[in-house]
């Protein structure tokens, strides 16, 4: 059976290596009271062979290749209907799945940003995700204040989910090999519904803080609010990889509360 031709365009890595494609999957924890689980971009369905082993699971996979798809309706026919040829980005999670949801991939690296805010769009709905990155983004989901590779990412997710670093994956584990290692991660969805301020006004601080990380957030934020409002708060002069999700959340309710 011919083989699916890895795109670049798509940002394509075949995984190749079966035991990482088990530790993967066996990283899914479902006594986080999910059976649906949507794979995205399952290429030549090295994940999704052992994904349909797992009778826990009711597997769906999504693939904007058209030639991975062929590849897998031929190759995996008990998933009919179940395999959808659409792009994961454009998709209508809450239409698309009744109840809670689990995400599965070797993510394509030049979209893993995207799928990583699609999933905090949808986080009231995707309760898991297990997922293979670059090795710098996946340390970017689950860096700590104070590091270098602490910033918008980090927060954002760290708000919504536990996140822990897993395990790396050499180059040679892939089909063509990437020029980077890669990290799998999974996101765990935590107790926090909504976070106790303006969410709306939440990001914007956040994405303001370090889209000017250089600088302490009393001038960063100086968009959001007056110098002359904001306080005495030491938060302010701190830098915003110095702050904890907890501590955005207080500069957040500062912010609310003096400009009005």
């Amino acid at each position: 059976m011919a083989e699916v031709r890895a795109k670049k365009h798509l940002g394509q890595h075949f995984l190749t290596d079966k035991g990482i494609a088990l530790r993967i999957v066996e990283a899914l924890e479902p006594t986080n009271r999910f059976s649906q689980v949507l794979e995205v971009g399952p290429g030549m369905g090295i994940l999704t062979e052992h994904l349909i082993r797992d009778e826990r699971f009711v597997v769906h996979t999504v693939d904007i290749d058209e030639e991975s798809i062929a590849f897998l309706s031929r190759q995996y026919p008990e998933l009919e209907e179940r395999l959808l040829h659409a792009d994961f980005l454009r998709m209508d999670l809450a239409t698309l799945f009744v109840g809670p949801l689990a995400i599965i991939g070797n993510f394509p690296y030049n979209i893993s940003s995207q799928i990583l805010f699609k999933v905090l769009e949808n986080r009231n709905q995707v309760v898991e995700v297990v997922g293979m990155f670059q090795k710098e983004v996946a340390e970017r989901c689950t860096a700590q204040p104070g590091t270098k590779e602490y910033g918008i990412l980090s927060v954002f997710l760290q708000a919504y989910y536990r996140v822990n670093y897993l395990f790396t994956v050499k180059a040679g584990s892939f089909n063509p090999p990437p020029k980077v290692l890669s990290g799998v991660i999974r996101l765990e969805r935590n107790e926090v519904q909504v976070l106790p301020c303006n969410e709306s006004l939440f990001w914007k601080v956040v994405k303001a803080g370090f889209n000017q990380r250089r600088k302490t957030l009393r001038n960063a934020l100086s968009m959001l609010l007056p110098k002359d409002k904001m306080g005495e708060s030491p938060l302010f002069d701190l830098r915003a990889e110095r702050l904890s999700v907890a501590d955005f959340v207080v500069l957040t309710n500062i912010i609310d509360t003096n400009r009005k």
